[in-house]
This record gives C-alpha cells, structure tokens and sequence, in this order.
C-alpha cells in the first residue's frame, strides 16, 4: 500500500518535472450521492447516502488532446441502511486517489476514465467505530466529465464503481458506488 502511494507520487512529481509549463494544478470540492451495491440480508434494505468529497489536482498534458490527471481527495461515503424499521447510517470515509485519463472532445469540455484507490480512514455505523469489520483498501474505476472555463473555474460530474468487497467478511459482498458533483479551480 505504501508502496503503491510512493509510486504514484513518483509517477506524478516525474510527469509535472517533464512538462511544467503546462501542468494545471487546482482544487476542487463538491457532494457526492454514495450507495453499497452488492448483497443483502433479510429485512435490510439499502439507500442512498449524500456527503461531501474535497481535494487537489495535478492535469497533466500528454500528446494532442489527452491529458492525465491524478487527483488526492477525502470523500465520505456510505450508505444509509434500515432493518426491521430501524434506521441507521454506515459512514465510510476514504482518502481517494483517482487517475484519470482525460480526453479533450472540444475545447474546454473533456471524458475521464480511470482506476479510483481508496484508503479507508474512518468507518461508522450511528457513531459506532466499525472500522475492524470494513476493508481498509478500495479500488475502483471512475468514468466521467468536466468542463473548463477559460478563466480555470471548471465543473465535472464523475462515476465511481468500486470493485472491492466494503465489508471484511466472505457473507456479503458489496461495493461502493459514488456519484460525484464537483466544482473547483485549476491554474
């Protein structure tokens, strides 16, 4: 896991000192509409939880109209769940790093693609520590689309597919899904 976040550092400190003139680097914040897809049990019944996601961005240029952009985010997620007519909510927050590959369709308006790595930080269900029963790695894939002002204020709308079991147990398998609202600034 160290390794993999050293990597990507490196990966990223190598690209921005290769091409530093063009190298936008920006932040962003915004809400994200997060679910557990996957399996349930009996009486639970799963829904939507909406929280927050804030961070910093690296775009990168590449050749012509492709661009990667490495991004470091805490986003909170979960999921609200109820059982038996109880209500409950699994907060589950990571700090998210997500590569994309972006293609530029016309000026200013880009399509994102690429793999989401998630280190889990904090898991809670009604402020109950539940952190020992949830996986403390995600990875996932990010689809999605931004727009860019001229001035660098820009807006996207992203896709998060987790791949990863979110749970520790063998039982049920499910995944986070993530619905991202963003808006931000890069220079």
């Amino acid at each position: 896991m160290k390794k993999l976040l050293l990597v990507a550092a490196f990966a990223v400190f190598a690209f921005s000192t290769t091409q530093a003139q063009e190298v936008r680097l920006g932040a962003k914040a915004g809400i994200n509409v997060a679910s557990l897809g996957g399996d349930t049990a009996g009486n639970l019944s799963l829904g939507a939880r909406t929280s927050f996601h804030i961070g910093v961005l690296a775009e990168i240029p590449l050749a012509g109209k492709f661009a990667i952009q490495p991004e470091l985010l805490y986003s909170s997620e979960g999921s609200d769940f109820s059982s038996f007519g109880s209500s409950y909510d699994l907060k589950l927050d990571y700090i998210r790093i997500p590569v994309l590959a972006k293609y530029y369709i016309i000026e200013g308006l880009s399509a994102e693609l690429g793999p989401n790595f998630g280190v889990l930080v904090s898991a809670k269900a009604d402020d109950v520590d539940v952190k020992d029963g949830t996986n403390s790695f995600d990875v996932g894939l990010g689809v999605g689309a931004s727009y860019r002002l001229n001035m660098g204020v820009f807006f996207s709308l992203r896709y998060n597919k987790g791949f990863m079991n979110v749970n520790d147990s063998d039982t049920f398998k499910q995944q986070s899904n993530v619905f991202q609202i963003s808006a931000g600034y890069s220079f």
